[in-house]
């Protein structure tokens, strides 16, 4: 442990690969990974690599570099292999982590702290969940921390001006070609105000021809695909594109507080997190006062730039946890300098509540989690009880050091808490769905070859079932208009709310119930079964 301690980078490294590439195959295909893999499915299929499709559609929604990475994986290692789709994710985690880290070490030129902070990040919840998910928003962030160190490293030094500029710039492109403006706005942007107003800008007059070669290049590398795209597919972007800005102004409208729990999404360091935010507080405690105003300015601006967005969803804030596990850093490190002298029980007894909380946890779950599961087990045993000896063994640990306040073996502990339920734990993760009733459409492509006829959706688009069956579905209806198939049998597909209406426009062909697709993971009756997620399949005869 000392000799990776000495060495931060291999042990980031090596805490990430537990983090987000162990068994990254183990939790089902969700919708925004079913979109993002039906994608990068069509472009090997059919070639879609520029005017990007889903279902056979335009999708230009999001730009396509995370589904370019995502779509050479799968060229690599296999179509059907869940871990190749999920590869540039878990890389995309690590990046970020790295980046982070290497930032961190810039403006302090404390390795530990930077340690700690980056192994905060990598433990994150929401970190932890989107480097493990074939979402886009990971990439964003992770091109986007790239071009924020070098930028950092641009402003702060006086050498190799032109090649910190062009770098940045570049990995400002990547991040604008995998979601837009999203990063720019909240990271990059909150990161330059509270840069200006924390470090202030300096020496800009030699500054200015590297900044105009930034811009320039920046636009370039970001501009060009929607460019293309406008140029040859220019009124499907333009319908997209005012759909997408409808969506930003009156769908899933929060209030202006609503982010304003932003902590909590950082799991495990949920409390350290809130504590390290009382800045009257730990500005006098912390190793690097102008490095924790950074970290607070840019964690605070980026809460409050997303919150002036109308539509908010808890994954947007993601940015936000890359700040605040800087500042949280500054937190925990004050802890290892000072915890086994401090007399004020204000400042001990939080400490002793979140990190004895871990360890009750891990003690407990052998009783908590059998109770809980129990039958379901079966087939699990051999990773529960790693799992359960794993935690006992960490949890006892913890409660030892804790009493004798070495912090430093507490708070690695804590990593290790998280290592221990994604290597043993994941695994088990299945254990907690049970669907007598599941049927994957992937069966479906079995009948449509046996029978020969074509399959239709009858309305409606559920991403889950059409990853899983394989390729696009024609979709017969939209809105009131109504595309009747031109051959006299085939097999349409029709979700619960679209029943009647389908029975109704078909009442002039035969129509035969054939089976129902349910890929909702639990069972029919259970508060989590959804009915997008299951459909009945008729064939049709036309009389």
């Amino acid at each position: 442990m000392k000799w990776l301690i000495k060495h931060p980078v291999y042990f980031l490294i090596l805490v990430c690969i537990g983090i987000f590439f162990v068994n990254l195959d183990a939790i089902f295909v969700n919708i925004m990974e079913a979109r993002n893999f039906i994608t990068a499915r069509e472009m090997i299929v059919d070639g879609n690599w520029i005017l990007t499709t889903i279902n056979g559609e335009p999708r230009y929604q999001k730009p396509p570099l995370p589904t370019w990475l995502t779509a050479f994986s799968a060229l690599i290692f296999g179509l059907k292999s869940l871990f190749a789709l999920r590869l540039p994710a878990a890389m995309m985690g690590l990046i970020t982590v790295l980046f982070s880290f290497k930032l961190a070490s810039k403006f302090t030129q404390d390795k530990r702290y930077a340690l700690i902070s980056g192994l905060i990040l990598s433990t994150s919840f929401y970190i932890i969940f989107a480097g493990r998910n074939g979402q886009w928003d990971i990439f964003t962030h992770a091109f986007m921390m790239g071009c924020i160190y070098f930028l950092f490293r641009f402003f702060t030094a006086e050498k190799h001006l032109y090649r910190n500029a062009l770098v940045a710039a570049v990995f400002f492109g990547a991040s604008f070609m995998s979601k837009g403006p999203v990063s720019m706005y909240a990271l990059w942007l909150p990161f330059l105000i509270s840069f200006g107003i924390v470090y202030r800008f300096q020496n800009m007059r030699r500054r200015i021809l590297p900044i105009f070669l930034f811009l320039i290049t920046a636009l370039v590398l970001s501009g060009a695909w929607h460019w293309y795209v406008y140029t040859f597919d220019g009124d499907a972007l333009t319908a997209i594109t005012q759909k997408e800005a409808a969506n930003w102004t009156g769908y899933n409208i929060r209030p202006f507080y609503y982010y304003w729990s932003f902590f909590t999404q950082s799991g495990l360091w949920t409390l350290p997190a809130f504590i390290g935010l009382l800045y009257p507080y730990l500005k006098n405690r912390v190793s690097d006062k102008k490095g924790y105003r950074f970290t607070f300015w840019w964690t605070m601006l980026s809460v409050i730039l997303l919150s002036f967005i109308p539509e908010k969803k808890s994954r947007y804030l993601l940015p936000v946890l890359i700040p605040l596990a800087l500042n949280t850093g500054f937190y925990i490190e004050y802890l290892f300098r000072s915890f086994k002298t401090l007399k004020d029980k204000r400042e001990s007894i939080p400490v002793y509540i979140h990190f004895g909380l871990i360890a009750f946890i891990g003690i407990a779950f052998p009783i908590g989690g059998y109770i809980f599961l129990g039958e379901k087990l079966k087939g699990y045993e051999v990773w529960f009880v790693l799992l359960s000896l794993s935690l006992v063994l960490i949890g006892i640990y913890i409660f030892l050091n804790l009493l004798k306040r070495n912090i430093d073996k507490v708070f690695y502990a804590s990593i290790a808490f998280i290592l221990a339920i994604i290597c043993f734990g994941m695994p088990i993760a299945p254990a907690l769905t049970f669907n007598p009733e599941y049927k994957s459409t992937a069966l479906l492509r079995q009948w449509e070859n046996e029978t020969q006829l074509k399959v239709y959706e009858f309305g409606g688009f559920t991403p889950e079932l059409i990853w899983e069956y394989g390729k696009p579905i024609p979709i017969l209806s939209e809105d009131d208009y109504i595309d009747f198939p031109e051959e006299p049998s085939f097999g349409i597909l029709v979700s619960e709310q679209q029943i009647n209406r389908f029975k109704k426009q078909f009442k002039d062909y035969s129509i035969e119930k054939v089976t129902r697709y349910d890929m909702n993971p639990n069972e029919p009756g259970s508060s989590t079964h959804r009915p997008r997620l299951w459909r009945d399949f008729y064939k049709v005869i036309r009389k």
